[in-house]
């Protein structure tokens, strides 16, 4: 028989693990012996994972258990918000306010609109003579984020969205972002002032950002809301634009 397995020396242990999958390494391989256990809950094996697979930012990190969280978090990282930039009209958007005229989706740039300053982003969402809003609800543990991970790692929740007026009319802006518990208790919320956009502004695109850190055990939801209005009440669309829109979980 050849030498076995146990015989390796441990850095040669720690490539050959890093060549398998995450999950399969935390679920399986750790259940495997002692030693594999241990190397799987240290830093080494997942320093080498985020430096194979060019995780950066994970340097400051001092313990072993934040090196797999970061690997994790990293590896998942991808914008929680299903139809940011309307093109799918308003699927996956509830709770939606159609005041006025209702909410409308138009092709950037638009009339008395300028370029967002991203090529990826073709459409945005437009307001009218009342105040439209809408919201969308994720569901952190469908999309991932074990309870473990969210209750003692509380990775950051980063939220942005980004709006705009037309040049020729004015409108207000608001965003309102809630963390919910199992049961829907609010446990941490960011709320915009009223952003107002007075009628001769140039129609540039802002955004706008909110990091949740530190915000205590019991975060299974988050809750996005934004909406506007135009300040003239003009028949038709003359309100706020918002695309992009954007919440991520973090390392």
């Amino acid at each position: 028989a050849g030498p076995r397995m146990e015989s390796l020396p441990e850095a040669v242990l720690i490539r050959i693990l890093a060549a398998i999958p995450a999950v399969d390494l935390v679920l399986a391989c750790r259940l495997v012996c002692c030693q594999w256990k241990n190397l799987i809950d240290g830093a080494a094996l997942w320093i080498l994972k985020c430096q194979q697979e060019g995780l950066t930012g994970a340097e400051s990190q001092e313990n072993a258990e934040n090196w797999q969280n970061f690997y994790f978090l990293s590896k998942k990282r991808k914008n929680l918000i299903k139809n940011p930039c309307g093109e799918e009209d308003l699927q996956h958007w509830g709770e939606v306010e159609n005041g006025g005229d209702g909410w409308k989706i138009e092709d950037l740039p638009g009339d008395f609109g300028k370029e967002f300053p991203s090529e990826e982003v073709h459409k945005y969402f437009v307001t009218s003579y009342e105040w439209c809003r809408k919201a969308q609800v994720i569901d952190l543990r469908a999309e991932g984020y074990w309870e473990e991970l969210m209750d003692t790692t509380q990775p950051k929740v980063v939220v942005k969205d980004w709006y705009a007026g037309r040049s020729d009319a004015g409108c207000l802006y608001e965003l309102c972002v809630k963390l919910l518990s199992e049961n829907e208790d609010v446990l941490a919320e960011y709320k915009s002032e009223t952003i107002t956009i007075p009628q001769d502004n140039d129609a540039s695109w802002t955004e706008i950002s909110h990091t949740f850190s530190d915000y205590g055990p019991g975060v299974r939801f988050v809750r996005f809301e934004h909406g506007g209005q135009d300040t003239l009440f003009w028949k038709g669309w003359y309100g706020v634009r918002v695309t992009n829109s954007s919440v991520t979980v973090e390392p």
